[in-house]
């Protein structure tokens, strides 16, 4: 059963990736590249991830960007396609 608790964790994780592979879900939102239901999807996918403890390790050992997200991200193809040059 999910919990407030970590469906907020693991939404911080994913805006953590977002960041870390420069890119910014209000922008992809508002411009129609990511739909709510896909950003909700996203979360729901990470929640799903038995490696959460090493991706927050990551996350802070990329905290100033990464050029892909570790192999284990639910989430790697959506922030590669929403990854802007």
């Amino acid at each position: 059963m999910l919990t407030y608790e970590k469906i907020d964790r693991h939404a911080a994780l994913v805006g953590r990736m977002a960041r870390a592979r420069h890119v910014d879900i209000g922008e992809a939102m508002a411009e129609g590249r990511l739909s709510a239901e896909a950003y909700r999807s996203a979360v729901l996918r990470c929640t799903r991830c038995e490696s959460s403890d090493d991706c927050a390790q990551w996350l802070a050992d990329h905290a100033h960007g990464a050029g892909s997200a570790p192999r284990y991200c639910r989430n790697g193809h959506l922030f590669a396609r929403l990854q802007r040059d």
